[in-house]
């Protein structure tokens, strides 16, 4: 039968300002660890710490710019367009515009505070 998600779940974010996660699908949620599907709303001026997830990370955004750091620089993902940040890789994310952002990212294997890996 299929499986209605009513509503998400608010997940804790990391970073200098309060992120808004409303994970539709994953470990909290729908307790499902293969994948996590979640709608972020980031405020402008928001930076969170660097990270090297064990997953890959889908990425795409809804509204505003998505900035994306990584060890080659960086890239302004805007409004249409998506990312894909391979498992392993150290990544930041951050939306420099005062508008903030909002996207969607799919994790697979589902993201994991364990298997994010933030930067100390």
């Amino acid at each position: 039968m299929p499986k209605v998600i009513n509503s998400p779940s608010i997940i804790k974010s990391a970073g200098n300002k309060p992120k808004i996660i409303e994970e539709y699908f994953g470990r909290v949620n729908s307790k499902t660890s293969s994948v996590s599907i979640a709608r972020m709303k980031s405020p402008g001026g928001w930076i969170e710490p660097g990270q090297t997830p064990e997953f890959d990370e889908y990425t795409v955004v809804l509204r505003g710019t998505l900035r994306v750091n990584s060890k080659d620089g960086f890239v302004d993902v805007k409004e249409g367009e998506g990312i894909l940040i391979s498992k392993g890789e150290w990544v930041q994310y951050s939306t420099p515009d005062e508008s903030g952002a909002e996207y969607i990212a799919v994790c697979l294997p589902a993201f994991s505070p364990d298997t994010v890996n933030r930067d100390e």
